[in-house]
C-alpha cells in the first residue's frame, strides 16, 4: 500500500552503510507523466538527490550501473519518479545506501514478484560494517597498541 500526502502517492525505502543514510522516495507519476515533490514537479523517470539530478553526484558509469541495477533487475527502469535524501557517509557508502533504500522501496510495490528477484541478489541485506570506534590508550587509533619502553 503506497503512503499518500496531498494526494501524492509514493513508496518509502531508508538504506543504511556505514554513516551514510539515503531515504528513497519512489513517486507513482499522474496522468500527465509528473508528480510534485514539494514546491518541484519532477518527470517519470526523473532521477534526484537531494534536489539535485542523479548524474551530478554519481557521474561515472561504474556508479550509474549500480544504482541502476535494482531498476533492471525489476524492469522499472523509467517507471516512478525517483526522490532520494542523502546524509552523511562518504561517495562509496552513499551510493551503497541509495542501493539498499531503493530495493527496500522496490520491494514493497510487489512483494511476491520483486522481494525474491532483490533477496537473491543481495540488495535487500543490510551491509553492517562500519568503523571501530577508537578506544582509550590506543594512541590514537582504533587497534593500536601504545610504544612499549625501549630500554
Amino acid at each position: 500500500m503506497p503512503k499518500k500526502t496531498k494526494d501524492v502517492q509514493y513508496y518509502e525505502g531508508v538504506g543504511r552503510r556505514k554513516t551514510a543514510v539515503a531515504r528513497v522516495r519512489l513517486y507513482i507519476t499522474k496522468r500527465d507523466k509528473t508528480a510534485t515533490v514539494g514546491d518541484k514537479k519532477i518527470n517519470q523517470g526523473e532521477f534526484l538527490v537531494n534536489d539535485k539530478p542523479i548524474d551530478k553526484i554519481f557521474s561515472s558509469k561504474y556508479e550509474q550501473k549500480q544504482y541502476l541495477r535494482p531498476l533492471e533487475l525489476t524492469d522499472n527502469v523509467g517507471r516512478f519518479s525517483i526522490s532520494v535524501k542523502l546524509m552523511g557517509g562518504g561517495k562509496n557508502s552513499q551510493l551503497e545506501a541509495v542501493v539498499h533504500g531503493l530495493s527496500r522501496a522496490l520491494s514493497l510495490v510487489d512483494k511476491d514478484t520483486y522481494r525474491p528477484i532483490l533477496k537473491k541478489e543481495g540488495s535487500l541485506t543490510r551491509d553492517s560494517r562500519a568503523r571501530e570506534r577508537r578506544s582509550v590508550g590506543t594512541g590514537g587509533k582504533a587497534r593500536r597498541a601504545k610504544q612499549s619502553p625501549k630500554r
